[in-house]
């Protein structure tokens, strides 16, 4: 489990480079390696995780690379477009976290109903009938 934890410190480039250097080297080994990848949730956002780490490392690695990348690009020349540039990725942000913060409610929401719904069953259900003390002829 240490090769998994330092390979999720790279992040998903490494499982993919581990992952095609497995086939390269055997292919039942990059089989597995592939179907680890996916079986753990390294590979894709799945389940309750919402947008999934990955997506959230990447998204964070992209805004603070600098350079062109993120809030460090370089100025087109252009001061207006910049700011409109700027004022859109400001934005954009805002409703993703808005829409995150959806997502946890509708699923909070999901979870609730379904629970209600398990303890209203539960208390609908019929008693169990009691046992006889005495045996049947």
């Amino acid at each position: 489990m240490e090769l998994a934890q330092k390979l999720d410190s790279y992040g998903k480039p490494a499982w993919i480079a581990l992952t095609v250097l497995g086939f390269m080297a055997w292919w039942p080994l990059g089989l597995a390696i592939l179907a680890y990848s996916i079986g753990s949730g390294r590979m894709f956002c799945s389940g309750r995780r919402g947008f999934g780490r990955w997506q959230e490392e990447g998204a964070e690695a992209f805004r603070s690379f600098g350079g062109r990348f993120g809030r460090g690009f370089q100025s087109s020349g252009n001061r207006a477009f910049d700011e409109y540039r700027e004022e859109t990725l400001r934005r954009l942000e805002e409703e993703q976290k808005d829409f995150r913060s959806f997502l946890d409610r509708l699923r909070q929401a999901k979870d609730k109903a379904e629970f209600d719904q398990f303890m209203a069953d539960r208390r609908n259900r019929p008693a169990p009938a009691p046992e006889s003390a005495e045996p049947q002829s």
